[in-house]
């Protein structure tokens, strides 16, 4: 597939760039370091159910226009509705199951999906990388769970850090609200790599091709088994794991697969 030019969706918070089955989606507001205001989830929420069902697309890049992939919540947006009858409880509810959803979204997207991080990703924007299948990270990348500095603990944006990297390392990010370091948070595994500084675009391109290669019915699979299993009990997990595997082996990419390989040839995939 050749490319496509650059589309902004309707809302022109986001880009999306088709390539050869690779999407990269850029937030596409820099004014506010992309935070994630309702509208930006939202927006965020419609492109990533449209990916989903886009049998052209292999893989998602995820990345941020200007100084940040997104510095979290939209807190002009939360304090604005502090004026609200309700202090703004209805609103902080729906915003926060919107995230919710979002991260979900993110975890059930039939594709793989990579972070490329330049800048910050502080609380929410913490969170949005942690929920990527993979991420990489320029070298002067600086990440944090800063909600604590403004009297709100990052509760949710622990989901999903929680689940990326140690609960020690998680626990420490958020209880001292401090930035750290690409190099320090690659220790922590919150990210796959650290690259020269405007370089984490290019190669998390880079290792979207190498896996684009792949079948996507295989990809897809293995995805959704690698999360249903991952915080079950072992007999639980490895029971999951197989009916992946059996799954698997009835597509269609997996006779093919194994035939090529069996042949000493390169594999034919389905669309």
């Amino acid at each position: 597939m050749t490319a496509s030019s650059p589309a902004a969706c309707p809302s022109g918070l986001l880009r999306r760039e088709d390539r050869a089955g690779i999407v990269t989606l850029t937030l596409m507001a820099p004014q506010n370091r992309n935070a994630l205001s309702l509208a930006m989830i939202d927006t965020l929420i419609v492109a990533l159910a449209d990916i989903a069902k886009d049998e052209k697309v292999r893989v998602v890049v995820l990345a941020g226009e200007g100084p940040a992939l997104s510095a979290g919540h939209d807190l002009r947006e939360i304090q604005a509705h502090r004026n609200d009858p309700d202090r703004g409880r209805a609103f902080n509810e729906q915003i926060m199951a919107r995230c919710a959803t979002l991260m979900q979204a993110i975890v059930a997207l039939p594709k793989p999906i990579i972070a490329a991080v330049e800048g910050v990703a502080t609380a929410a924007g913490c969170q949005l990388v942690a929920a990527c299948d993979l991420a990489i990270a320029g070298e002067r990348a600086r990440f944090g769970l800063s909600g604590v500095n403004n009297g709100l603990f990052c509760s949710s944006p622990l989901v999903a850090v929680g689940r990326a990297v140690s609960r020690k390392h998680a626990m420490e990010m958020a209880l001292t609200g401090g930035l750290y370091s690409a190099e320090e948070v690659e220790r922590f595994g919150l990210v796959n790599r650290v690259v020269p500084e405007g370089r984490a675009l290019d190669e998390a391109r880079a290792l979207a091709r190498t896996i684009a290669v792949h079948s996507a019915p295989a990809l897809a699979i293995g995805k959704r088994a690698f999360y249903e299993q991952i915080e079950q009990p072992l007999d639980v997990a490895y029971a999951l794991a197989a009916k992946a595997m059996v799954d698997n082996l009835a597509e269609p990419d997996s006779v093919e697969g194994m035939a090529a390989f069996l042949e000493k040839r390169q594999p034919r995939w389905g669309a």
